[in-house]
């Protein structure tokens, strides 16, 4: 008989794609939402983190189970009262940081 190891709920990739607008209370509330940021990239759950000030938005690739998971993890930032959120699921993800890194021969 084959048995089944749980591994947990299956695990997605997200483009969130921010547009934001500020005013004088935005700037002192990037701080903590930075500090937001960071933890969520130290447990895995950002694997990118991009903000434009040119144009006004933020793209962060994401991991979490669903669309309504990575928006309730979205929510608790400081600055999402000043955001407009896109969520896509991503079929395909590729780039420098998910490669083997190259040899060195000694």
């Amino acid at each position: 008989m084959e048995r089944r190891i749980d591994t947990g709920p299956q695990q997605f990739k997200y483009q969130v794609t921010i547009s934001f607008d500020m005013d004088d209370q935005f700037m002192s509330l990037v701080p903590p939402h930075r500090t937001y940021i960071n933890y969520l990239i130290n447990k895995n759950i950002i694997d990118s983190y991009t903000v434009s000030l040119e144009s006004m938005r933020s793209w962060i690739v994401m991991n979490g189970s669903s669309k309504t998971e990575v928006m309730q993890v979205l929510e608790r930032s400081p600055l999402f009262k000043y955001w407009t959120v896109e969520i896509d699921e991503l079929y395909v993800v590729d780039g420098q940081p998910y490669r083997l890194p190259a040899l060195q021969p000694n």
